[in-house]
């Protein structure tokens, strides 16, 4: 299974100044895979050396920080001779022993001939308030689930996802319902490596709900393992109402959805819980359109997406025939999924915040709204073929240097104050800016 991260890796290794890499990502997003094969195709010998659970892995790294001791104890543990250069080292669930994260500073200082690459859990680096994060001593990449256009490139093979890639934006017409159809698998499965690989090996829907409510499961023994019993509760409190508040259409996420007089500061740290584990994106709104975006950030104001359109399906316990049969999946549910979907693209090929805008009068909103260089870029979300964009168009009319996207299910084209750009090509916005 190809990932595009692979190529940032092979950068990575001979950069000048390099450092030693943290691999961030949620749990089960691919990083020990990718890390792995990453090793052994570009390295003559790779050393794999996992934390979790691991008493010679806490022994190595309990000791005193000297660099030459800790590669000759992994040299002994994983049993494989260290060359600089020509070996990789693989720290992985490095959040299992903070004194591991915390030696990746020394490797930096003391012996950056060597390759050094961790890997952990979002939530397991961030919670560890014992042990300073190395900052400005690593370098650091996130790993997200697969992108759709990754997604096709696993099922359809090489041609179709190179055409997706390098093809020009028109000529996408012919092959229209095709990656539509795609599109509608890639809403079911998701982008999680593992389900992937099941779907295509298998084809099996029961098997890709099955592995995907496992991977929930799994999320929820992360809950249970990092937090209290009353954090625990309320953070699934709002795990749960995300894809009922996504359906509804909210402009933003309502606290008093979660339960009946539900505020802020009852569920601020659970949502901030959530986040930092990278199982969920939170948008922030802005209320003016100006460069830089950030300035103009509402911090009260925000909405919740899922890491994953798959695990989406799988919490809203969407039947498989909604989702893979006609145009269900894009009329019903409110646009949630199409959302959900176009958010998970944006997360992966975006340079700066992602952000959504609302009025002061709430008469306008744009679903997302980002910086593309010195351009503001505004998106508007259609499900369908609808091309009405009443509130892109006052956007743009009260915004005249946007640039307005329409992300929808009708094909291509340049209009006088926008362009429509096909859900399958969300992938391509930022290229056209």
């Amino acid at each position: 299974m190809e990932r595009e991260l692979y190529q940032n890796l092979v950068q990575w290794k001979f950069s000048d100044g390099r450092k030693p890499l943290v691999l961030k990502g949620a749990r089960q997003v691919g990083k020990t895979w990718l890390l792995k094969t990453f090793g052994t195709v570009e390295f003559e010998t790779c050393a794999y050396l996992n934390c979790d659970d691991n008493n010679q892995a806490k022994d190595i790294f309990d000791s005193y920080f000297d660099t030459k001791r800790i590669i000759r104890d992994i040299s002994a543990v994983t049993r494989t001779e260290i060359l600089p250069g020509k070996t990789l080292i693989i720290i992985d669930e490095i959040q299992e022993v903070p004194r591991a994260l915390q030696s990746l500073k020394y490797f930096c200082e003391n012996a950056p001939e060597y390759h050094v690459c961790a890997a952990g859990s979002l939530l397991g680096i961030s919670i560890h308030k014992e042990t300073s994060f190395p900052v400005g001593k690593v370098d650091l990449m996130t790993l997200y689930p697969l992108t759709y256009k990754e997604f096709v490139r696993a099922i359809e093979g090489d041609i179709l996802a190179d055409r997706l890639e390098n093809g020009a934006l028109s000529e996408f017409t012919s092959i229209r319902e095709k990656l539509t159809d795609l599109l509608r698998q890639y809403y079911f499965t998701g982008g999680m490596p593992e389900i992937v690989l099941e779907y295509q090996k298998q084809n099996s829907l029961s098997k890709v709900r099955e592995r995907q409510n496992a991977i929930l499961a799994g999320y929820s023994d992360d809950i249970s393992k990092h937090t209290d019993t009353r954090m625990a509760i309320r953070i699934h409190q709002v795990w749960n109402s995300i894809a009922q508040q996504l359906t509804k259409g909210n402009k933003r996420f309502i606290y008093g959805n979660i339960q009946r007089g539900a505020r802020a500061k009852d569920f601020e740290l659970a949502i901030q819980w959530l986040s930092d584990a990278g199982i969920v994106y939170r948008v922030p709104r802005i209320r003016k359109a100006a460069i830089p975006l950030k300035f103009y950030e509402d911090f009260d104001a925000f909405k919740l997406f899922y890491l994953d359109c798959g695990l989406m399906g799988a919490v809203a316990e969407a039947p498989a025939d909604q989702i893979l049969i006609g145009n269900n999946i894009f009329e019903e549910y409110k646009g949630a999924f199409t959302e959900q979907y176009v958010l998970q693209q944006l997360m992966v090929y975006r340079n700066n915040t992602i952000f959504y805008y609302d009025s002061d009068d709430s008469k306008q909103e744009i679903d997302f709204i980002t910086q593309s260089g010195n351009q503001i870029l505004a998106m508007e979300v259609k499900a369908e073929e609808n091309l009405r964009a009443k509130s892109l168009r006052q956007f743009k009319i009260d915004h005249p240097e946007t640039k307005a996207v329409r992300l929808s299910m009708s094909s291509y084209r340049e209009e006088d104050w926008l362009t429509n750009v096909p859900l399958y090509l969300t992938h391509r916005v930022f290229s056209i800016s």
